[in-house]
């Protein structure tokens, strides 16, 4: 028989996989990773390293049943045409790809395969992008609404894929590129069976007690795993206990995963663009204080300790926690004056977690421009959220060492004065506000 080709993107697992099982279902299944120069080109080097050592442990773990998993390099609508005629392809199975890129790259490869079906099953969501609508049929703007659709919308129970199942072929391949030098940084291990055992560790944390606290850091850590498909948010919705009080604030942390997703299939420009365009008018600051400014907060410099240490810990790390991630962003934007775009491009450049969807649309929610914009009067404080947060400085000692031992030395003044700032960024939404 000919094979499939099941061809993985953001999938990088063997088991709930809907689009392994339609794969399956055909026959022989070879398994494909096609590196797209664009894509590549686009990541940052944390980013490039860890899906490296995913697709590394996603090779090992289809070895255990067959040849292991082929990776060619080139444009996708070029490579799966090629690659079809080489081994007499019966299909190409996918899961489907909602985001801008990954769309129109779709429809470029289902044109360039012909008659040859591109069968699309599932997706990285629990609900797929455009399916979740108002009673008017219209894309949800704002998240409360959507997320009471999506939770009555429902979800599949997990696929059951045994890739023992499937018979398993190959083809010649490229080698994967040298990974670059992220030395200095911890990434978390990759691939499926680490993402399980994530989860599996940390399921029944009190969440709701200890997802705003950095000093504790209980959070899942799953973010780079549903980045990558290592795990499927549907296998961690089904393994919620409904009995456990913390279960509906994790499945909404979803939920604003899912939301994100979903604004950005529908209004694609909001990836670099205001969602709100009336708020691009916003003074922000240019020229040589934007880059002074810049450096001091992507450097971890800024005389603001928990900032500082959430700039660090990106750095560190490749993942830096929610909590801090909105005080950096607010301190940046309200505080630094520095349009949100710019802050955006270095977390996606360092995030090993980097998503276009959410990293993009929490910004816009940090500036105020985004679907349930932040009012234009939240801004927040980082000396009040460290004492609330990080009540025993714990975080920042880790972080900023300096502060706990003054024969280190070294560290910065405040770069700016935060009532000051706050007053001006409050001053200059209410002139936009009332002048247009």
């Amino acid at each position: 028989m000919t094979p499939s080709i099941l061809w993985f993107r953001r999938d990088l697992r063997l088991g709930d996989h809907p689009a392994l099982l339609a794969a399956a279902a055909d026959g022989p299944v070879l398994p494909l990773f096609v590196l797209d120069p664009v894509l590549w080109g686009a990541s940052g080097d944390v980013r490039r390293a860890f899906l490296l050592r995913t697709l590394r442990a996603l090779d090992a773990d289809l070895r255990r049943h067959g040849p292991g998993l082929v990776v060619r390099a080139g444009r996708p609508e070029t490579v799966l045409p090629a690659l079809v005629a080489e081994v007499g392809a019966r299909a190409v199975h996918v899961s489907a790809d909602f985001a801008p890129y990954g769309a129109a790259r779709d429809a470029r490869v289902e044109e360039a395969l012909g008659e040859l079906p591109l069968v699309r099953t599932g997706s990285p969501y629990a609900i797929a992008p455009g399916r979740v609508l108002t009673g008017a049929g219209k894309p949800y703007q704002v998240f409360t609404p959507f997320h009471r659709a999506w939770v009555e919308h429902g979800w599949r129970p997990p696929a059951a894929s045994d890739p023992a199942a499937v018979e398993w072929v190959g083809a010649p391949g490229d080698e994967l590129p040298d990974e670059p030098d992220v030395s200095a940084v911890d990434l978390p291990e990759p691939g499926e069976a680490a993402a399980l055992a994530r989860w599996d560790a940390w399921r029944g944390t009190a969440y709701d007690d200890v997802r705003d606290r950095p000093d504790l850091d209980a959070t899942s850590r799953l973010s780079p795993d549903l980045r990558w498909g290592t795990i499927h948010p549907r296998t961690v919705l089904a393994d919620l206990d409904a009995r456990n009080p913390h279960a509906a604030t994790f499945r909404k942390e979803l939920a604003w995963r899912e939301f994100y997703a979903h604004v950005l299939h529908h209004w694609p420009a909001s990836a670099r663009e205001y969602f709100r365009p009336e708020l691009r008018g916003l003074p922000y600051i240019t020229g040589a204080e934007l880059r002074r400014r810049l450096d001091a907060w992507t450097a971890g410099r800024t005389g603001y300790p928990i900032v500082d240490a959430g700039m660090r810990q990106l750095l560190a790390e490749g993942w830096m926690h929610n909590r801090v991630r909105m005080i950096v962003a607010s301190f940046l934007v309200k505080d630094l004056h520095v349009e949100w775009q710019h802050g955006a491009r270095h977390f996606m450049t360092h995030l090993v977690d980097g998503d276009l969807a959410s990293n993009q649309h929490n910004w816009q929610w940090v500036a105020g421009c985004g679907t349930d914009a932040a009012p234009y009067f939240r801004v927040f404080n980082p000396t009040t959220q460290a004492k609330k947060f990080d009540p025993d400085g714990a975080y920042v000692r880790r972080w900023v060492p300096e502060l706990a031992d003054p024969d280190q030395g070294g560290y910065p003044e405040p770069i700016v004065d935060h009532a000051e700032q706050r007053a001006a960024t409050l001053e200059a939404y209410q002139l936009l506000r009332r002048h247009g």
